[in-house]
């Protein structure tokens, strides 16, 4: 699925970057006293697309005129693909320079937003590896892998309102948490206060462009016409009260406090190189409306930061349900998606321990601490940050740089 390899843009330090012309994320950016617009990066400069289509007279100027890209998502592809192509031109055209000039600014210089306006936020479970690693530690006597893993891609519906963007702050939960047991044998009581086990989910998340009818079914075959683009997700997760209160409906609060994202949104076809083959879905055959043609896997290498340290580099390439997969099977039953709709890989993580994408499975559960800094942790501690970053082959030959994600844990309240 790769494409011929695109100029370099003409803009100072982009060529050869990770946000050079075969990448062109988009995002949404404000000013102080200006409202909101649309925006593409080129290197470490925003374009303001409301300002250069005016300019430009492009025809879906107004799509770039609002504070959200959810308009210029509804749009479809053949509205992405002649934006990209347009974008590209502007950019690789030294005869375009004075059009363009005067609406780039520092990245520095303004403030990045969420890129769009969240509707249903569904995570799946989508890592064979990071499935498994649950399994063995929860269910150590049984099976790691409960029978439905290899049929379907599992997954829970989370809360869109709690989806923020990439700076902000994330506030230690509170909530119920189960203790060890009365001294005399009884069952095991809850308490009240803030989470001991706090973690963190490395993830990719895809974003909807083109809504789907209530009653119809999304095909694996038509990915591309309904999926925008790919977000780096954070989905924090609170273990202990996620262990409470899972059984027998799933995750809820422990998931629930703040997901966090990328601002921005890296658009599918600065992905065509990324594309590789699943691992493997042959022992159990996976039924027919999740078959997919061809490369349906991403080989997008993730990192998460902890503090400043890379404590592990997650491969996504080893995921066992591919995104096509995820949004038939979020479909099959007649759901509808919509614009906006963001649905998570869940964690990504390999085989050897430097591969896991989640601080409870980085500790094994809290009984096998990992070194950051000289010192052994575990679980997040109130002050510290995490960073997930991402790169994935590029169209020219090199390598893009995906959107980060940033967070900082601050203390209950």
């Amino acid at each position: 699925m790769s494409t011929p390899a695109t100029p370099s843009s003409w803009v100072e330090g982009a060529a050869g970057s990770g946000f050079d012309v075969d990448h062109l994320p988009y995002g949404v950016f404000a000013r102080s006293g200006e409202r909101p617009r649309v925006a593409v990066r080129i290197g470490d400069q925003v374009l303001d697309l409301s300002v250069v289509a005016a300019a430009d007279m492009v025809d879906t100027h107004e799509l770039f005129d609002q504070p959200t890209l959810n308009p210029f998502m509804a749009a479809g592809p053949a509205v992405w693909d002649s934006t990209r192509a347009w974008v590209t031109g502007l950019l690789t055209d030294q005869t375009e320079r004075d059009l363009v000039e005067p609406a780039l600014a520092p990245l520095d210089s303004v403030t990045m937003l969420l890129p769009f306006t969240v509707g249903d936020y569904v995570d799946f479970y989508a890592s064979e590896h990071h499935a498994s690693n649950v399994g063995r530690m929860f269910r150590p006597d049984a099976e790691p892998l409960l029978p439905n893993w290899k049929h379907l891609p599992v997954g829970y519906h989370g809360r869109s309102g709690t989806v923020v963007v990439s700076g902000t702050d994330v506030v230690r939960p509170c909530g119920q948490r189960v203790s060890t047991g009365s001294t005399d044998g009884g069952a095991p009581q809850p308490t009240y206060g803030p989470s001991q086990r706090l973690d963190i989910e490395a993830e990719l998340g895809f974003v909807v462009g083109v809504p789907s009818a209530m009653g119809e079914r999304v095909a694996t075959s038509d990915f591309a016409r309904h999926t925008f683009g790919v977000v780096g997700l954070n989905d924090w997760s609170a273990r202990d009260i996620q262990a409470w209160e899972y059984v027998p409906l799933g995750p809820f609060l422990g998931k629930s406090f703040a997901t966090s994202i990328s601002a921005w949104v890296t658009p599918l076809a600065a992905l065509d190189a990324a594309w590789t083959e699943l691992p493997g879905q042959d022992d159990p055959e996976v039924l027919d409306y999740l078959r997919v043609d061809g490369p349906a896997g991403l080989d997008i290498e993730v990192e998460v930061v902890l503090d400043g340290e890379v404590v592990a580099r997650p491969p996504y390439r080893t995921m066992y349900w591919s995104p096509a997969q995820m949004l038939a099977h979020t479909t099959v039953n007649g759901a509808s998606v919509r614009t906006g709709d963001l649905w998570g890989s869940g964690t990504v993580s390999g085989p050897e321990r430097d591969q896991r994408g989640s601080l409870l499975e980085l500790s094994w559960g809290g009984k096998e601490p990992f070194t950051v800094a000289g010192r052994e942790r575990t679980f997040l501690e109130d002050g510290d940050e995490v960073t997930l970053r991402y790169t994935a082959p590029g169209t020219g030959g090199g390598r893009i740089s995906l959107g980060e994600v940033t967070g900082r844990i601050l203390p209950a309240r």
